[in-house]
């Protein structure tokens, strides 16, 4: 492991890294904001499942090997693309009951099931290069160039890495939640924050679907 003011800056740097917003914050809060804390929550511990994934295929290496060859970074960059725009979508196109969701979000009708938000969070990630080639390209950085066993250290950072990014998660998911109580949200505004959701994930799929591959 590094030493502690290495692992300090590590801690420090993952901080802020987990607090910008991107694919999982945006999935995080629509739920919290149409369904609740509880759908909130369960979000975000699907998005810290997801990272698991890479973690553990980097620290194996299988995450290196996709970096290196054009193909695999191809098939899951199309792949990982497609569901960002088909979670996307399907935020679009769902339809709400007003009837069922009388005026605050923490009041509004689950659009899913608990076990469905958790498995599209996990595959939010899962499916998303990019996550894999940001372990890859950050994580090392804090591995001392002495570590007898550097792929459990690069193990043991990266888990400790997702462990602080799940409490980041769990907070976007509280305040989410807190201001739909506070503010009162009715369901027209869900359904308008839910639609931009919707389209701000439709551009994530695009953009990474116009990624290129690393370059060596």
């Amino acid at each position: 492991m590094p030493d502690t003011p290495a692992l300090l800056a590590f801690i420090a740097a993952g901080l802020l890294l987990n607090l910008t917003p991107g694919p999982d914050v945006f999935y995080i809060v629509n739920h919290a904001l149409r369904s609740g804390v509880r759908a909130g929550l369960v979000a975000a511990l699907g998005i810290t499942a997801g990272c698991c994934v890479h973690i553990a295929a980097a620290a194996i290496g299988v995450s290196a090997l996709v970096a290196a060859s054009a193909t695999a970074f191809t098939v899951l960059k199309w792949v990982g693309a497609a569901y960002l725009v088909y979670v996307g979508a399907s935020m679009l196109l769902s339809r709400s009951k007003p009837a069922s969701m009388p005026t605050a979000a923490a009041s509004v009708a689950p659009a899913a099931s608990l076990p469905a938000i958790f498995s599209r969070g996990f595959l939010t990630n899962a499916l998303n290069p990019k996550v894999a080639l940001f372990f890859l390209a950050f994580v090392p950085q804090f591995i001392p160039h002495d570590a007898p066993h550097p792929s459990l250290t690069f193990l043991l950072l990266g888990l400790l890495f997702n462990f602080n990014g799940m409490w980041v998660n769990f907070g976007w998911a509280l305040a989410a939640a807190w201001m739909a109580r506070r503010v009162g949200l009715v369901a027209r505004g869900v359904r308008w924050l839910e639609r931009a959701a919707g389209a701000i994930f439709i551009g994530f799929g695009i953009q990474l679907a116009l990624a290129d591959a690393p370059r060596h």
